[in-house]
Order: structure tokens, then C-alpha cells, then sequence
């Protein structure tokens, strides 16, 4: 009898123990703290740390202070962190079909964006998480678009820039090949100071990243054609992740991702304030003509083409997707 209720008792204890045992993740970003950003994951950290009643916690790492993501992931490798608020670009190594929303010159408007991300969303979360990490949703960081410190009449002028490309970026640098030009990698954080001391002249990005990150000082011109459309997403790392119990791992799901779904509205909003607070900033906006158009477009496809023969994304999941394009397409059509 003593030996059955000692061993009652330390069944007891063990269970009480996994319960209140507390797991803090620990969180890194660019994302500066203040940011809408970090108050929404902020937000969202508190609502899991209250309903899952203090047995999961998040510390975040703002600003860049952990590194790029580069620097980020590999923290994460030698567990010194559990996961990031990282671009899509840098988790292309885990899967690399993620970057198909990263082609050139496919969308048109931010409706063809909605309409493909409510098909192929789900599809790259799940490759996330056959790759090692559990995402929680995409936040959409808008059309990328040429931002440089003179006027690019037409694709012909790239070739004649100093154009940044991300490092460790490797679909972007075949995208940006395709157009002649010899690509310049930098580290995001590095990017401001190399276009203050002309080691670039010429960036693309959003215009909610170049007003974040303060490269709208540097520059003096945007062709406006949106180049690709690039998203973010917060990762953790899978086995991290799964040593939750399966109630603490639903409640941490439900929460972060409807926290992304809000930051990614949120992200729409800005990018269009954004657009056009750069226009008031005294920095003018160039529209190609046709002919010029024409040029982008067809090298744009000589890049996807490029893409595929890499192997940086697969030909079933670039059919699907343009496919996807093309039915939304004729839809609009018809209703026209």
C-alpha cells in the first residue's frame, strides 16, 4: 500500500510539474520596437501568456539587435533563439516554393494578390512546417518597386547601377541577373549606409520598408511598376513548437495567427499611406511607357523561366500559381 501511494504521489507531482512548467520563447526581428508591428505581436504574446496561464511566454528582440535573418536563423540552429519575424527570401533554404509570390511582374493589383493568397496561402505555411518551422500566417509587405538616386528611364539603365540585392537572397539575385545587372549584397541594416556612401545607388523595396527603414532619404526617384510582391512571416522552430501540449499549441495557433491576419491588413493600409507619403517627400515617380513596359515584361518572364531551371521554384507549384492568375483573370473579364 505505501509503495502504491508513493508512486500515486510521484505521478501527482510529475503532472503538476509538466503543467506549470513555463516555455519563453525568444523572438527575434527587424521590426523596430514601437512599431505597429511589435505592438500587435506584443499583443498577442500577452493573450497566450493570460489563457494559457503563464506556462507560455514570448521575449521579444526588436530593431535588428539579434541581426539580420541571417544572423537570426542561425541563432535559432544553436538554440540561442526559438524564432524570428523574418522575410520570406531568407526561408526560402526550408522551402523553397515559398518565393513564388516573390516573381517578377506577376501581379497586377493588390485583388490578384488577395484572390492567389486565398489558394496558395495554406500551401506555404505546411511547407514551412515540413522544412522546421511552424508559421503563424503571411503578412504581406507590398509591391516592391526600383527606388535609386536618378531616374531610370528603362530596364537598359540597371545594367549601369549599383543595384542592391539581399544577401543569401538567391532567387533574388537570379531575377536580378536576368536583368544584366552585377547585384550588390548587403545585409538589410547595411543598406542605408551603403546608399549614403554610393556603395548602391539603386534598392527595391516597399514603401512601407523604405520609409521604416529610412532609405526614402537616400533616394530620389520610383519607377513605378510593382517589380514583385514580398511578404513576412514569424516563424518558431518546429521542435520548439511541438514540446507545448496540444492545448497550449492551439491556443499559441489561434492567437498568432489571427494576430498576423490583423498585421497583414494592417500592412495594406500603410503601404498605401506609404506610397504616398513618398510622393510627398519630393521624390518623383516615373511611369514607363508602353514600349518600356513591354522590355520589363519580357525579361520579367525570361526570369521565371530562369527560376524554374534553378530549382529555386518548382514547375508544378509555377504552374499552379499562374494558373491560379488566370482564372481570376477571366473571372474579372466576365464581370467586366
Amino acid at each position: 500500500m505505501k509503495k502504491t501511494a508513493i508512486l500515486a504521489l510521484l505521478v501527482t507531482l510529475c503532472s503538476w510539474a509538466s503543467i506549470s512548467a513555463a516555455t519563453t520563447f525568444k523572438v527575434a526581428t527587424l521590426s523596430p520596437n514601437g512599431s505597429a508591428w511589435m505592438k500587435a505581436m506584443k499583443a498577442g504574446a500577452k493573450e497566450i501568456n493570460q489563457r494559457t496561464e503563464n506556462r507560455v511566454k514570448f521575449k521579444f528582440y526588436p530593431g535588428g539587435v539579434m541581426g539580420d535573418d541571417k544572423a537570426v536563423l542561425k541563432k535559432v540552429r544553436i538554440r540561442q533563439l526559438h524564432g524570428g519575424a523574418l522575410m520570406s527570401g531568407s526561408l526560402a533554404k526550408f522551402y523553397s516554393d515559398s518565393q513564388v509570390y516573390n516573381t517578377p511582374l506577376v501581379f497586377r493589383d493588390f485583388n490578384e494578390v488577395d484572390y492567389v493568397r486565398s489558394k496558395m496561402d495554406q500551401k506555404i505555411i505546411d511547407g514551412f512546417e515540413k522544412g522546421g518551422f511552424v508559421s503563424f500566417g503571411l503578412a504581406g509587405a507590398g509591391f516592391a518597386y526600383a527606388m535609386s538616386k536618378s531616374q531610370l528611364t528603362d530596364s537598359a539603365d540597371l545594367a549601369q547601377r549599383k543595384v542592391w540585392a539581399p544577401s543569401d537572397d538567391k532567387a533574388s539575385l537570379e531575377i536580378i541577373q536576368t536583368y544584366g545587372i552585377s547585384p550588390i549584397p548587403l545585409n538589410i541594416p547595411d543598406v542605408l549606409a551603403g546608399l549614403q556612401t554610393g556603395i548602391v545607388d539603386t534598392v527595391a523595396a516597399s514603401p512601407i520598408g523604405a520609409l521604416a527603414l529610412q532609405w526614402h532619404t537616400q533616394i530620389s526617384h520610383i519607377t513605378d511598376i510593382p517589380l514583385m510582391y514580398i511578404y513576412a512571416t514569424f516563424v518558431l522552430e518546429k521542435k520548439a513548437f511541438y514540446r507545448l501540449s496540444e492545448n497550449d499549441q492551439k491556443i499559441v495557433r489561434e492567437v498568432m495567427s489571427k494576430t498576423f491576419t490583423e498585421i497583414d491588413k494592417q500592412n495594406r493600409r500603410d503601404n498605401i499611406a506609404a506610397f504616398k507619403a513618398l510622393q510627398n517627400q519630393d521624390i518623383s515617380i516615373h511611369t514607363p511607357n508602353s514600349a518600356e513596359l513591354l522590355v520589363w515584361n519580357e525579361k520579367a518572364e525570361l526570369a521565371r523561366d530562369r527560376l524554374i531551371e534553378k530549382g529555386e521554384i518548382s514547375k508544378p507549384v509555377m504552374d499552379e500559381f499562374m494558373q491560379h492568375l488566370k482564372t481570376f483573370r477571366s473571372q474579372q473579364a466576365a464581370d467586366q
